[in-house]
C-alpha cells in the first residue's frame, strides 16, 4: 500500500512538475531578455487588439474569438508572444463602465485569456494602452497616462499577476506631444479632449508596479508615439529589479532608420528591446522586410500590428494582418508570417547579441537555473 502511495506520489508530482517547467518563464539578464533556463529570448509575435475597446463600447471584450482554435491559429505564425492592449477605465470598473463589463469581469476574462496563451506556450506583454483622467471613460491614446488612475492600474495588475513570470508589462502605449521631463516625472498636460489633467510619470508607473512585488520585465516607450528613444537612457527611471526594456513602435509613415536604429543600438548595450509595434500600408512589404532583417542581424524583438480583421489603411487589408482569424494573411501579414517561417526553418542560435557580450546588472531579473496615430488635437504640456 506504502509502495503504490509512493508511486502514486512520484506521478501526481512528476506530471505537476513537467507542466510547471512547459510554463513561460521570462525576465531579464543584463541587456537581454532570457527564459527559464537562462537561455536568450526574442518575442517575435502579433498584437491582438480588441480588449482595449470592446467593453467600452459596450458589445463585448474582444473583437474576433478567443478560444482555443483561435490561439492555435496565432501560433501556426511560428509566433512566442502576444501583446494585449488593456483599457485602464475597464479594468478599474469606474466612471460608468457597464459592470458585466468591467472591473471583475474584465480582469477574470483577461486572466482566463492570458491563461490560455500561456498554457499554448505564449509570453504575454499586457500593455496599458488607453487611459483618461477624472471621470471620463478610457476611449484614445492620451499623451501620458493619468494621474488619477494610471499608478491604481498598475498596482493593481501587478498584484494580479506578481506570481506569474510568463508576462512582461508595457508601461504606456505611445507617449506622445511631451518632453523626457515629463515622460519621467509627470506633468500637467492640456488635452482637448480631456481638458488639463496631471499625468503620471514612468517614475510613477515603475514604483507602482515594484511596490506591489511583481519582478516582471517593464516595457518603457520612448516619446513621439513611442518612435523616439533619444533620450531614454538618461531619463530611465531607477528599478530595484534591473529589469527595464526599451520599446520602440515603427510603421513606415514612422519609419525607424538610421538615427532611430543607432540610438537602439547603444541602448541596447545596456537593456533589452522590443519594437512592441511594428506595421505598413504597403502590401509589397517594402518597409517591415528590411526592418525585420536589421533587427534579426541585431537580435530585436519584435510584434506586427495587429491580429485582427478590420483592414482599411492604403494597402487592401493593412495594417490588419489577417483578413480571417482562422490565420489567412492580408498582403501586410504575409510578409510578416513568411518572415517568421523562414526564422523557423533555421536551425537555433545558441545567443543572439546586440551591443556586445551579454551585460551583468548588480541585480538582473534572472531566472531559476533548477528548471497608430491619433486622431484627436494636438495638446501641450508643461512641466
Amino acid at each position: 500500500m506504502k509502495l503504490r502511495l509512493s508511486l502514486a506520489f512520484l506521478l501526481i508530482f512528476g506530471l505537476h512538475a513537467a507542466g510547471a517547467a512547459a510554463s513561460p518563464w521570462i525576465g531579464v539578464e543584463g541587456n537581454h531578455l532570457v527564459d527559464g533556463r537562462g537561455r536568450v529570448v526574442r518575442l517575435l509575435g502579433v498584437n491582438r487588439s480588441g480588449t482595449e475597446y470592446s467593453c467600452q463600447q459596450g458589445y463585448g471584450f474582444f473583437d474576433g474569438p478567443s478560444d482555443a482554435a483561435s490561439i492555435r491559429a496565432i501560433k501556426s505564425w511560428h509566433i512566442n508572444a502576444v501583446r494585449l492592449p488593456l483599457n485602464e477605465t475597464c479594468w478599474l470598473g469606474i466612471n460608468g463602465i457597464a459592470p458585466q463589463l468591467g472591473g471583475t469581469a474584465y480582469q477574470a476574462t483577461i486572466r482566463s485569456y492570458v491563461d490560455r496563451l500561456e498554457r499554448a506556450g505564449l509570453y504575454v506583454i499586457l500593455d496599458l494602452h488607453v487611459a483618461a483622467p477624472g471621470t471620463f471613460q478610457a476611449t484614445g491614446i492620451i499623451p501620458m497616462p493619468d494621474a488619477d488612475h494610471a499608478p491604481d492600474f498598475w498596482r493593481s495588475v501587478a498584484a494580479a499577476y506578481r506570481e506569474d513570470r510568463g508576462v512582461l508589462f508595457d508601461l504606456y502605449n505611445e507617449p506622445h506631444h511631451v518632453g523626457w521631463r515629463c515622460w519621467e516625472w509627470g506633468c500637467t498636460i492640456h488635452d482637448q479632449r480631456v481638458g488639463s489633467y496631471r499625468a503620471a510619470g514612468m517614475r510613477d508607473l515603475v514604483a507602482a508596479v515594484r511596490s506591489t512585488g511583481a519582478e516582471q520585465p517593464l516595457l518603457l516607450g520612448g516619446i513621439g508615439w513611442a518612435r523616439n528613444p533619444d533620450r531614454w537612457l538618461a531619463h530611465l527611471p531607477p528599478d530595484p529589479v534591473h529589469a527595464e526594456v526599451v520599446s520602440n513602435h515603427t510603421y513606415n509613415f514612422a519609419a525607424c532608420y538610421s538615427t532611430c536604429r543607432a540610438d537602439l543600438a547603444r541602448i541596447a548595450a545596456r537593456h533589452p528591446v522590443v519594437t512592441g509595434e511594428m506595421g505598413e500600408g504597403d502590401c509589397r512589404h517594402t518597409y517591415i522586410d528590411p526592418y525585420m532583417a536589421w533587427a534579426d542581424r541585431h537580435g530585436v524583438s519584435y510584434l506586427g500590428w495587429t491580429w485582427d480583421t478590420h483592414g482599411g489603411w492604403t494597402c487592401r487589408g493593412g495594417p490588419s494582418l489577417i483578413t480571417n482569424y482562422d490565420g489567412s494573411p492580408t498582403g501586410f501579414g504575409i510578409g510578416l508570417r513568411d518572415h517568421l517561417r523562414m526564422l523557423a526553418r533555421r536551425p537555433p542560435r545558441s545567443q543572439a547579441r546586440f551591443g556586445g557580450p551579454m551585460a551583468r546588472s548588480p541585480r538582473a531579473s534572472t531566472p531559476p537555473r533548477s528548471t497608430k496615430p491619433s486622431t484627436h488635437a494636438a495638446p501641450l504640456a508643461s512641466g
